[in-house]
C-alpha cells in the first residue's frame, strides 16, 4: 500500500498530525464498501495485499503534485492541518508513475505536543521512542498499528470506533511501559528500511471512555 502525505514548504504538518492522518486513512480505506463489499471495485486487491503482507510506503507530496494523485483510487483523510491519502494496494511493479515519482525519503516533519485526546471512542497508537524514525517511516508504523487494530480488536470496540469515524490519537504523554501495558496490537518491523527487522515500532490499543488518553 502506498501512503502520501502532504508536505508544502510553506506551513507543513507536525509529526504527530501527519502519523495520525495517515493511519486514518488506512483505516477508511480498508471500511470503504468499495473494498470491504465482494462485489466491489477494491474488494480482491484488498483481500490479496492482506493475505499476503501489509508492507506500506510513504511517500510526499506537494502542489499539483498532491493534487494530480488525488485522481487515483484511494482515500483521503484532513486531520489537525495534515492531509494523508491511502491507495488501494496492488504489486510494486504496478505503482502509477504519479506515485512513483514522489519521493519516500526524507519526509522529517517537527514535533510537538499535539491535541487532546477525541471524546468518543478512537484508536489510540504510540511510536517507541526509542527507535529513530523519520515522519515516513512513523506514518508507516501507525497505518499498520490501525490497521492491525481493525482486524485484532474486540469486535464491539472496532464498532464503536467505526461508528465515531474511526479517529486516532497519537499519544505522546504516557511513560512507554504503561502504553505496552494497554496495547492491544504490536507492529514489528520487517526491517525493509530504517530500523532492523524484529524492531517494535508502534503498539495501539481502543479506548471507548472520553476518560482515557
Amino acid at each position: 500500500m502506498q501512503l502520501v502525505v502532504r508536505a508544502e514548504k510553506t506551513d507543513p504538518p507536525t509529526h504527530r498530525a501527519a502519523c495520525a492522518a495517515a493511519a486514518m486513512a488506512v483505516v477508511h480505506l480498508l471500511t470503504d464498501p468499495r473494498a470491504v463489499e465482494v462485489e466491489g471495485e477494491w474488494h480482491e486487491r484488498v483481500r490479496t495485499w492482506e493475505d499476503v503482507q501489509i508492507r506500506k510506503v510513504a511517500r510526499r507530496a506537494r502542489g499539483v503534485r498532491w493534487e494530480a494523485v488525488q485522481e487515483l483510487p484511494g482515500v483521503s483523510v484532513d486531520h489537525e492541518g495534515a492531509q494523508a491519502r491511502a491507495f488501494v494496494p496492488g504489486p510494486v511493479a504496478e505503482i502509477p508513475p504519479e506515485l512513483a515519482r514522489l519521493q519516500v525519503a526524507g519526509l522529517d516533519l517537527p514535533d510537538e505536543e499535539g491535541p487532546k485526546p477525541p471524546d468518543g471512542p478512537y484508536a489510540a497508537i504510540a511510536l517507541n521512542p526509542s527507535v529513530t524514525m523519520t515522519t515516513g517511516k512513523a506514518a508507516a508504523q501507525c497505518g499498520h498499528a490501525a490497521q492491525l487494530l481493525l482486524r485484532q480488536g474486540d469486535p464491539g470496540e472496532v464498532l464503536a470506533w467505526i461508528a465515531a469515524g474511526l479517529p486516532v490519537h497519537i499519544v505522546g504523554d504516557v511513560p512507554w511501559n504503561e502504553c505496552v501495558g494497554r496495547a492491544t496490537t504490536v507492529v514489528r518491523d520487517a526491517g525493509y528500511t530504517e530500523v532492523p527487522p524484529g524492531t517494535m515500532t508502534a503498539i495501539s490499543w481502543l479506548r471507548r471512555l472520553p476518560s482515557g488518553r
